[in-house]
């Protein structure tokens, strides 16, 4: 067995004083123009995450709520991937891999570690116990950034595999969302023979012929979703999908710059009412956008758009048990029938009346529940 290095965050001070002048010294743009988020996150809003950030928010709390949990380093494929792992105290356990995406981070699931791998310390039972691996993904927070092409959801999912079995997992789950949905996808598709079953809060699928001939309501809702993805929220998607390094230089250089770059997609994927703290805390959303400045992977994480956006057309069919959670504020909520012409063996599929794209990090319990109710038929 490869190395397995324990690891812990330890942000030096002079990095916490740097962000603070940077943040002081910030310059501005001229406010919006109309009085909404139409054009991105408004000049007072973000004025005032700024000087909450500055002189408020206190990264040591996160860097502890992180610390909390066991966390590791493991060199594989010659890159260091770092990643939480928690063994559960009962014997029922089943292990499971969770995959963050963007602009998310393994911070996401700090809510729903300990209610997974000790359920009855949260008025859960034993028999829904899970040993969880949350792994960063490569070029993003601790882990390292890939110096070379190559680093797609393919590999990504080779990867994760030998993480599993270097832990000890011949057999186990996995589940994602966003671009760990993608991950876990392939996962199911590679199908190596050792994770046995899958769930994903972000299916990914096409519309079917029976969506577009005689489309139910929630196909319709898929396609005003869609439509208004491709015409109002898809920017960042193209300028990451095609010149991450041009764009990353801002986001490394400019903790606005990143702040506003991740928080705005937190006004617009989560189940907020029009306002991102509806959903999130200030201090949960820059602990989150912390993982991006302070490891500065604006451009690195914005590769993997470069590296696989646009290819989920070729992912081959997952023939494996498949769970599938929708939230009603999924960015692209997907039709059943879409689904099943990826997922050919849907096992569980739910769509339930709260909650968006940030799954874990909006609602907790829901999501804590729809893995246990997907995955206990396999024990």
């Amino acid at each position: 067995m490869s190395a397995i290095q324990p690891f812990r965050i330890e942000i030096p001070e002079s990095d916490l004083d740097d962000l603070k002048s940077r943040l002081k010294n910030a310059r501005w743009p001229e406010a919006e123009t109309p009085d909404d988020w139409t054009q991105g996150v408004p000049l007072a809003y973000a004025q005032e995450v700024a000087t909450y950030w500055a002189n408020e928010y206190d990264w040591r709390k996160t860097e502890g709520i992180l610390n909390a949990f066991p966390q590791f380093l493991t060199n594989i494929e010659g890159l260091d991937i770092h990643f939480i792992h928690v063994e559960s105290p009962h014997d029922t356990a089943r292990p499971m891999i969770i995959t963050h995406g963007w602009p998310g981070s393994v911070l996401e699931f700090y809510k729903v570690i300990e209610p997974l791998v000790d359920p009855t310390a949260h008025g859960g039972s034993a028999q829904d116990a899970f040993h969880v691996v949350c792994p960063s993904l490569p070029g993003y927070g601790f882990s390292g950034k890939p110096s070379e092409p190559g680093w797609g959801v393919e590999k990504i999912a080779e990867v994760w595999d030998q993480l599993m079995l270097r832990l000890g997992y011949d057999k186990y789950w996995a589940q994602g969302g966003d671009w760990g949905a993608a991950v876990t996808t392939m996962i199911g598709a590679q199908n190596k023979g050792n994770c046995e079953a899958i769930h994903v809060n972000m299916p990914i699928g096409a519309p079917s012929k029976e969506a577009m001939e005689n489309p139910n309501e929630a196909d319709k809702r898929a396609f005003a979703a869609l439509q208004y993805y491709q015409e109002w929220d898809s920017g960042y998607s193209k300028q990451q999908s095609t010149r991450p390094q041009t764009v990353g230089y801002g986001l490394v250089d400019s903790p606005v710059g990143q702040a506003m770059w991740i928080i705005e997609k937190f006004w617009a994927w989560t189940d907020c009412d029009g306002h991102p703290e509806n959903a999130l805390t200030k201090d949960e959303m820059l602990g989150n956008v912390m993982l991006y400045w302070l490891t500065s992977t604006g451009a690195s994480s914005a590769r993997l758009y470069w590296q696989s956006f646009g290819r989920f057309a070729e992912m081959s069919d997952v023939e494996m048990p498949a769970g599938c959670s929708m939230f009603p504020k999924e960015v692209l909520p997907i039709g059943r029938s879409w689904a099943e012409q990826r997922y050919k063996n849907i096992v569980h599929w739910n769509e339930l009346d709260k909650g968006g794209h940030f799954a874990a990090f909006e609602q907790p319990e829901l999501f804590a529940n729809e893995l246990r109710e997907c995955f206990k038929q396999f024990r």
